[in-house]
C-alpha cells in the first residue's frame, strides 16, 4: 500500500509539472492589473491561469526567489499565483496594518514585510498562531519543530524587521484582544479550517477590519465556479461554507485567485 501511495504521489507530481510547463509555454494570456479584478469573479479558473503566468513572467525576481525559498523542504504551502495576488493587492491598497491568523512558518507575513521593504511602506505586521504542530480535520503538520523560532529565522534570512508574533489560538482571549486592538487595513484568515473555528475567526476579524479594508479568506473556493488545474487545489469545506454565508451588503467580494477570496468591507 505504501508503494502504491508513493507511485500515486509521483504521478500527481509529474502531471502537475507537465501542466505547469504547458501553461508557461503558451502565449501570455493577459496581465492582472487591479482594473481586471472583476474578471476573477466572472471566470475564476481563467483568471487563476493569468495569475500563474503573471508570477512567472511579470513578478519581480526577489518575490519569485522568496516563493522558491519557502518551497524548499516544504517550508510553506500556497501556490505561485498567490504571490502575484499579494503583490497586486499590496501595491493597490498599501496597508499600514496587516494581520494574519495562522502563520505556520511565516511565508505570507514575511512576503508582506518584503513588499513593505520594496515599496518603502511602514506597516504594522502581526501574526496570531499557536506555533505548534496542532492540526485540524483536514491538516496535519510536522512535529519536532519550534515554529516560532523557525518563523523568525526566515525574517532574518531576508533581513526583514521582526513582526509582532502572538503565540495563541485565534479564539483565545489574548488573541481576540489583539484582533480588536485596531482597525486593520488587511486581514488574512488562514488558521484552523474547521467550520466552527473559521466562523469565529470571521466574526472577530470582520468587526476589526476598517471600512474599505480587506479580509482575505484562504481555502474557500469550493463554493465557486473555480476549477483548479492539476497543480492547485480548490480549498476546504469549512472556509468555503463560511464564504458562501458572508453578507454581501457588508462585504463585497472583489477578487478571487484560486482558493483565496478577497472581501472588502463596505459598511
Amino acid at each position: 500500500m505504501k508503494f502504491l501511495k508513493f507511485l500515486k504521489v509521483k504521478y500527481i507530481k509529474w502531471i502537475s509539472e507537465r501542466k505547469s510547463r504547458y501553461l508557461l509555454s503558451q502565449k501570455f494570456i493577459n496581465t492582472i492589473e487591479p482594473s481586471h479584478f472583476p474578471d476573477s469573479l466572472k471566470n475564476p479558473t481563467d483568471y487563476y491561469l493569468r495569475a500563474f503566468q503573471d508570477f512567472h513572467r511579470i513578478l519581480p525576481i526577489e518575490l519569485r526567489d522568496h516563493r522558491a525559498y519557502f518551497g524548499i523542504n516544504h517550508r510553506g504551502f500556497g501556490e505561485d499565483a498567490f504571490h502575484s495576488m499579494w503583490w497586486r493587492l499590496f501595491r493597490e491598497f498599501k496597508p499600514k496594518n496587516f494581520l494574519e491568523i495562522g502563520v505556520y512558518r511565516g511565508q505570507v507575513i514575511s512576503l508582506i514585510a518584503l513588499l513593505c521593504k520594496q515599496e518603502g511602506i511602514d506597516c504594522n505586521i502581526t501574526g496570531i498562531s499557536p506555533f505548534t504542530p496542532v492540526g485540524d480535520s483536514v491538516s496535519k503538520y510536522r512535529g519536532a519543530l519550534d515554529y516560532h523560532l523557525d518563523t523568525l529565522s526566515h525574517f532574518e534570512h531576508f533581513r526583514l524587521p521582526k513582526p509582532n508574533l502572538v503565540q495563541a489560538y485565534s479564539t483565545d482571549k489574548i488573541a481576540l484582544e489583539v484582533i480588536a486592538s485596531c482597525k486593520w487595513d488587511m486581514i488574512y484568515i488562514d488558521g484552523n479550517h474547521d467550520y466552527e473555528i473559521v466562523v469565529k475567526d470571521w466574526v472577530a476579524c470582520s468587526k476589526a477590519v476598517k471600512i474599505g479594508g480587506l479580509v482575505i479568506l484562504d481555502d474557500s473556493g469550493l463554493s465557486t465556479l473555480y476549477r483548479p488545474p492539476s497543480f492547485a487545489t480548490g480549498g476546504h469545506p469549512g472556509p468555503s461554507r463560511l464564504a458562501a454565508e458572508i453578507d454581501s451588503s457588508v462585504f463585497q467580494e472583489i477578487l478571487q485567485v484560486g482558493h483565496n477570496r478577497v472581501f472588502q468591507r463596505r459598511a
